[in-house]
């Protein structure tokens, strides 16, 4: 098996549509070779496809579906559904794989293929670079399916309903949304149908925006990426909440009955305090990745909980969860997993915690959202020309070094290169915001000096 990462990266194939990768000719045969990994001896195998709204969707739809039925699997169809409500669809209808075809929150231009294991968890890296070997394999055309025994491609229309009722099922029976107004940003993606119904059938007065799909629109200027507009009606309506949720729902943003947004660090702060007081939080820990708030940190701590951390990307989150035992964890971008619900991130399924804790508290989110005190923090892109191992750079080591010693306990630096473009990236977080964006960007000059 080789090493080195040919299509995917931390969450799945990534690029422009009809671009190198992400060609209909190449998703063909990524089909085949996921139908081919995952090939059952005993029965058919049976994997599920949905997608979020882009106009490239029924391109690589097709495409993927041809895949899998030419090496004898079968395909259901779902159509647009959340990246969370392929993850269930795929592990309630005992499936042996989930496909879904989105970029999540990048402009429609872009698209992507992220996978599912049967159990509803994406699969495991060894897993990936297993199918990456067979879609460059010359086996792989040898082990097509001969005219007899080619899948079928079933599409499977009640698939809105069964989300839908699962995702009201992580809301307490007991309680309602009676008499709460929330505004709900559908991102002209995947949740555009799902989501405001799962609010209004908990009892809340409903509006929704940014849910009319034209399969260009998703996540241009609305969505959690985009919180202007949002924010703008939440305060016209009067609305106790505003959701934001990205183009394949599996992120949250929340804006106040203030105008003001919650991010991912204070959801998980408000979140797990009241999960350690109730005795929820499983070994009183929550997983998060090197880029949450210090504040995050100190709420946590202060409620007698610890904060573990991990590498950027959801799918880390997860795995570590899973390896410690631990159900609660997420980014600072949105991705909240609550894995007593479900196995990935959901924004529909995070705002209803959300709502939960107002409900039960009566209190708005402004008020409830104090539970943490962000730490001032400043992150910078420097484009690079190579990307050199950083503990080669030992003039950058040095400075680094220094600003560390500098920040003592109140702060801390974190440098790394993007997964995707040619970039670096300086996270700096301190009491003094000025003095963190000075010290940002030296490491930022001194990075681009050394990796012309």
């Amino acid at each position: 098996m080789s090493g080195k990462r040919r299509y995917f990266g931390t969450d799945g194939v990534r690029g422009v549509s009809n671009v190198e990768p992400m060609t209909a000719e190449l998703v063909t045969r990524l089909g085949m070779a996921v139908a081919a990994r995952l090939r059952q001896e005993s029965r058919h195998t049976r994997i599920v496809i949905g997608k979020d709204t882009r106009l490239s969707g029924y391109m690589f739809e097709s495409a993927m579906a041809a895949g899998i039925v030419a090496m004898g699997a079968d395909v259901w169809i779902t159509g647009p559904l959340p990246t969370p409500g392929i993850a269930f669809i795929t592990s309630s209808m005992r499936a042996d794989a989930g496909v879904v075809i989105s970029a999540s929150h990048n402009e429609f231009a872009d698209n992507g293929i992220k996978l599912f294991a049967r159990d509803g968890y994406k699969l495991d890296d060894s897993v990936e670079r297993e199918i990456e070997d067979l879609m460059d394999s010359a086996e792989l055309r040898d082990m097509r399916a001969p005219a007899p025994d080619i899948g079928y491609a079933t599409r499977i229309n009640d698939v809105s309903g069964r989300y839908i009722v699962f995702c009201k099922s992580a809301f307490p029976d007991e309680l309602t949304l009676d008499d709460m107004k929330v505004v709900v940003d559908c991102a002209n993606g995947a949740a555009y149908r799902t989501a405001p119904l799962v609010f209004e059938e908990l009892g809340a007065e409903v509006i929704a925006i940014s849910n009319e799909p034209d399969g260009k629109n998703i996540n241009a200027d609305c969505g959690a990426l985009h919180t202007e507009a949002l924010t703008k009606r939440v305060i016209e309506e009067k609305a106790d909440l505003g959701i934001a949720l990205d183009g394949d729902a599996d992120r949250l943003v929340l804006v106040d009955e203030k105008g003001q947004v919650v991010d991912g660090d204070a959801v998980m702060a408000l979140c797990a305090t009241r999960m350690i007081s109730s005795g929820k939080l499983a070994r009183n820990t929550v997983v998060a990745t090197v880029m949450s708030n210090l504040g995050l940190e100190h709420a946590i701590r202060g409620a007698g909980g610890t904060l573990l951390r991990t590498g950027v990307g959801d799918r880390y989150v997860v795995a570590e969860m899973r390896k410690g035992g631990y159900n609660f964890g997420g980014e600072q971008s949105g991705h909240l997993v609550f894995l007593d619900h479900m196995t990935t991130g959901d924004g529909t399924v995070a705002a209803l915690q959300v709502l939960e804790v107002m409900v039960r508290e009566g209190r708005m989110l402004s008020e409830l959202s104090g539970v943490m005190t962000r730490t001032p923090q400043v992150l910078i892109n420097v484009k690079v020309g190579v990307k050199k191992p950083l503990e080669e750079l030992k003039e950058v080591g040095k400075l680094i070094a220094s600003i560390e010693k500098e920040l003592g306990e109140d702060g801390r630096v974190l440098v790394r290169y993007s997964g995707t473009e040619p970039k670096a990236r300086v996270m700096i977080e301190g009491p003094d915001e000025a003095m963190i964006r000075a010290r940002a960007e030296q490491i930022g000059a001194e990075l681009v000096k050394y990796c012309k």
